[in-house]
């Protein structure tokens, strides 16, 4: 028992160690140690998918996005148009439409020149410096062609909101103005955040950057397939921070609240801080913001992009600019303006498109700023990520070696579904977006592992199994044998068992009167049907010698019954015999005839042999006095000899109790015995001839010769004629006129195998 427990906990820690490998590649590629860009790639793969399953697909009526679409290009005339129009585009979109907030995802970097100021002033300081009232009339008409001033005065004290970006020049270029920092530096500790960081910039012209209250710049974050996914609210330049076209448009309807970092703990961590949010806060309220460990947030994208992509309402820039909608029809609604004809280079590849328009990116971010929502991964994504791979992996390590195929099956679907839901959870309810795909890819390699383990390893050895017993045991036994491999070996031992010799009679007369082939087929057929009733009593078959077939019971499979399943299976070949030879009286074939020798006790039993040839046998004295009993069955007349030791373990059936004998190399006397049927079954009339028997074994055994005759002819006049009945007679008639003998023991020797 010790020893099955031993191999049973080395089986299942080859197994755990097995199902552990695809926990110990994943904890190295979230820890960085090990870059898998597949489960990367997977892991947007289920983001993108998760993202566009529970997107609203609502229309967001607070937003507006005036594009300038080729329509406006066409009616307009090509990008940029004069600031002049600008103007009043602005004044439109502020005076007559009276939109809340205005932000331009557009930029103003170089200064106006169409309207012809510059070469006007050029020609005052000239050739025409000399011309009477030229540089009065120039001054005059100054305020009307400075076309970037006319723009600057139709943003001065509107609530706009002006665009620009950052780039990452290694010459750090840099053209037009920034807006002052959105997070001042002293409310940080001294230490920088672990923002997006840039190296250049291009902004607009000062005389515009100045109009306005704030600015945002209008870069995206592309990730590593070329998908936008998320926007930096807060972006690092020089050691200073600032904040997005989305934040700031949000800020600007809140009446510019300022930004306080929130941070993950409450002490400096090392060389950098991390935060978990931005809050706004003004008159003592305050609106966190959460972001990620880069101040980003993801894209709360609502639908698909572009006119019709129902999330937003887009109005042509040139119905704005020719007035053609009705007043007030953007009263209150923040309006971004932006572009998305191909050739103004503003579509990106998104989760939800591959030409999403730049500026609905932000119109989504504002869209979730108003609700209240956002979607982030957390800094703390990577422990989430390795406390799920450990108890999954560690769960499925322990689970798995122990289960049934269908088990695994089960629980590891279940680990799967419980991960999936746990996370659409944490989406869904505290926009967190949690990774997910390396946990995934574990638990599936994991049970893969397993499974693959046990059936090209553990299952190697069932297959070896199967091949070494199959020939010599019921298929149904090595069924139960490849379940526990690990308990049955060709190892010879010690086993108590009960073996079967059954030999065919008549056969050397049948080989001399029928042709080989057909005594072949005869010899096949009735070996076949013999070996059927033995398989399906659990027995094993060791081996066939000429016309006699050896097998044994007990053993690989232990089994207690060992000795009743024996007896049974040689009461069922008599009668299979019987059948035989009605058919063989039909077919004119020549009858059969068995004799069965039985005996249980004591074999060795193992893979026995030679190197070139060897068989799953037994052998022993036990063994010895099964052939012996065989050879007896003949001598006394039945067809199925059995020891007392085999009829002692077999209480189930009627026995008539042969003789004591003693056979070639055993001193011992030993009883022997033939069945007669099941218990129950035998008629009263033969039950009534068994016990005058037992007097009759009695009274000889005693030596009682005259009362042996008495019983002996009471036999003949009862019972049907017999051969033992014959045999003991004959043995009366020898003895009667002998004196007794005290040291007789009634055992009858017999010195020849």
């Amino acid at each position: 028992m010790r020893q099955r427990l031993l191999h049973l906990f080395r089986r299942h820690a080859r197994r755990t160690a097995v199902t552990l490998i695809p926990l110990a590649f994943a904890l190295l590629h979230i820890s960085g140690v090990l870059h898998l860009q597949v489960l990367e790639r997977l892991e947007n793969i289920i983001y993108d998918t998760r993202l566009r399953a529970t997107m609203p697909r609502t229309l967001d009526e607070r937003i507006v996005i005036i594009d300038i679409d080729e329509k406006s290009l066409d009616r307009v005339g090509h990008w940029p148009w004069g600031r002049d129009k600008l103007a009043a585009f602005t004044r439109e979109l502020f005076e007559r439409q009276q939109a809340s907030v205005v932000g331009f995802d557009v930029l103003f970097a170089e200064t106006d020149g169409s309207s012809g100021l510059a070469s006007l002033e050029r020609l005052a300081q000239g050739a025409l410096r000399a011309q009477p009232g030229f540089k009065e009339q120039l001054a005059r008409l100054t305020p009307t062609l400075d076309y970037d001033a006319r723009f600057a005065r139709a943003l001065q004290g509107r609530p706009a909101v002006l665009g620009y970006y950052f780039t990452s020049d290694r010459d750090g270029r840099t053209k037009g103005v920034l807006p002052a920092p959105a997070l001042p530096t002293e409310r940080l500790r001294g230490l920088p955040l672990r923002a997006t960081s840039w190296g250049g910039y291009g902004s607009n012209i000062a005389e515009l950057a100045q109009s306005v209250p704030a600015a945002g710049f209008f870069n995206s974050v592309t990730d590593d397939d070329g998908v936008v996914r998320s926007l930096p609210l807060l972006a690092e330049y020089q050691g200073i921070y600032y904040e997005s076209l989305a934040l700031a448009m949000f800020r600007t309807l809140l009446d510019l609240p300022e930004i306080y970092p929130s941070f993950v703990s409450t002490t400096p961590l090392g060389t950098h801080d991390t935060l978990h949010s931005i809050v706004l806060r003004q008159d003592g309220r305050e609106l966190a913001l959460p972001v990620d460990n880069k101040l980003a947030t993801l894209i709360p994208f609502r639908g698909a992009g572009d006119v019709n992509g129902g999330s937003f309402r887009y109005i042509s820039a040139s119905d704005v600019l020719d007035g053609k909608l009705p007043p007030h029809s953007l009263q209150g609604l923040l309006v971004l303006v932006g572009s998305t004809t191909p050739g103004l280079l503003d579509l990106r590849v998104t989760p939800v498109g591959r030409t999403y328009p730049g500026v609905e990116t932000h119109a989504n971010m504002l869209s979730a700023f108003l609700d209240g929502k956002s979607i982030v991964r957390p800094d703390y994504a990577v422990g989430f990520d390795a406390a799920q791979l450990l108890c999954a992996g560690v769960l499925l390590a322990l689970a798995l070696p122990a289960l049934s195929a269908t088990s695994a099956v089960l629980l590891s679907l279940g680990v799967v579904t419980a991960l999936a839901g746990m996370n659409l959870w944490l989406y869904l309810t505290q926009g967190l977006a949690m990774p997910l795909a390396t946990v995934i890819v574990m638990a599936v390699l994991a049970f893969a592992l397993n499974m693959v383990y046990g059936y090209f390893v553990e299952s190697r050895s069932k297959r070896e199994l199967a091949a070494l017993f199959g020939t010599y045991v019921p298929p149904e036994l090595v069924d139960e044998m490849v379940k526990q491999p690990e308990n049955y070996s060709m190892q010879a031992a010690n086993r108590e068992l009960t073996v079967m010799f059954c030999d065919m009679r008549g056969f050397t007369a049948m080989s001399e009167q029928m042709e080989p082939l057909q005594l072949q087929a005869l010899l096949n057929d009735v070996f076949s049907q013999l070996t059927h009733i033995i398989r399906g009593h659990r027995g094993t078959i060791d081996k066939y010698m000429g016309d006699c077939v050896m097998a044994f019971w007990g053993a690989p499979v232990p089994t207690e019954e060992h000795a009743q399943l024996a007896v049974q299976a040689a009461l069922d070949m008599e009668r299979a015999v019987e059948q035989i030879n009605r058919s063989h009286q039909e077919r004119k074939l020549p009858e059969i005839g068995i004799g069965i020798g039985l005996n249980t006790g004591i074999m060795c039993v193992g893979d026995m042999g030679s190197d070139i040839r060897r068989s799953y046998t037994v052998i022993g004295d036990a063994v010895n006095l099964g052939s012996r009993l065989e050879g007896l069955s003949k001598h006394y007349g039945v067809r199925t000899v059995v020891s007392e030791t085999t009829q002692a373990q077999a209480p189930q059936f009627t026995w008539q109790e042969l003789d004591r004998v003693r056979v070639k190399g055993k001193a011992q006397a030993v009883a022997i015995y033939s069945p007669l049927a099941e218990l129950n079954v035998i008629a009263p009339q033969k039950a009534e001839e068994i016990s005058i028997w037992q007097h009759f074994l009695g009274a000889y055994r005693a030596q009682d010769w005259a009362q042996c005759g008495k019983l002996l002819m009471n036999l003949k006049q009862t019972a049907a004629p017999s051969a033992l009945y014959d045999l003991y007679a004959t043995r009366v008639q020898a003895l009667q006129g002998q004196a007794s003998d005290p040291e007789w023991d009634g055992a009858t020797n017999f010195d020849t195998k």
